[in-house]
């Protein structure tokens, strides 16, 4: 190969690059923020995309002209995780497994991150209840701690996602000492 041809594969390369992978994987959040309910709300479709956010101790979304609200006090456990989902998808990411030679599945290699927030409630007239939302990367942790600032209950602390580094091990029994 020429230095040339080296050179055009290497900047179409790290164009694809710039465009898969995401600038920030932080993003601190000051109002509402985007999100996606996939289920659970009371009222609202699943799959909805709108807007969430925490004010005056309720979880507020918004979807269109469709609104809900739940207390704070009444969440007992909120959960976050961190995800992937397909970069490329609806008709043209179905198209494109069609493509001779399983060229088509190299696009679904092509993944973006995403946070999840899994919220379990009490409604007023003490039904248990779930809903689950997709958040951008570092948006679910905020909300998470917003909500727990503000009367949520959570069975697992925010600080316990961070990796746990093992306590040093002392001499088992087992082992002779010499």
């Amino acid at each position: 190969m020429t230095s040339r041809s080296i050179t055009v594969l290497v900047g179409v390369a790290s164009l694809f690059a710039g465009l898969v992978i995401p600038v920030g994987n932080a993003q601190q959040v000051s109002g509402p923020v985007k999100v996606v309910q996939l289920t659970g709300l009371v009222g609202v479709k699943d799959n909805a995309k709108g807007t969430l956010s925490v004010e005056s101790g309720n979880l507020h979304f918004v979807h269109g002209k469709t609104s809900s609200d739940v207390n704070a006090a009444s969440i007992q456990d909120v959960v976050t995780g961190a995800d992937s989902q397909r970069a490329v998808g609806g008709t043209i990411g179905l198209m494109s497994m069609a493509a001779p030679y399983g060229g088509g599945r190299v696009l679904s290699l092509f993944r973006t991150k995403i946070d999840t927030l899994t919220i379990q409630y009490r409604d007023t007239d003490g039904g248990l209840h779930g809903a689950i939302f997709t958040t951008p990367v570092g948006a679910a942790d905020v909300i998470k701690k917003e909500l727990v600032a503000q009367g949520a209950h959570t069975t697992a602390p925010a600080e316990s996602t961070a990796v746990a580094t093992p306590a040093p091990s002392r001499t088992s029994p087992n082992k002779e000492q010499k």
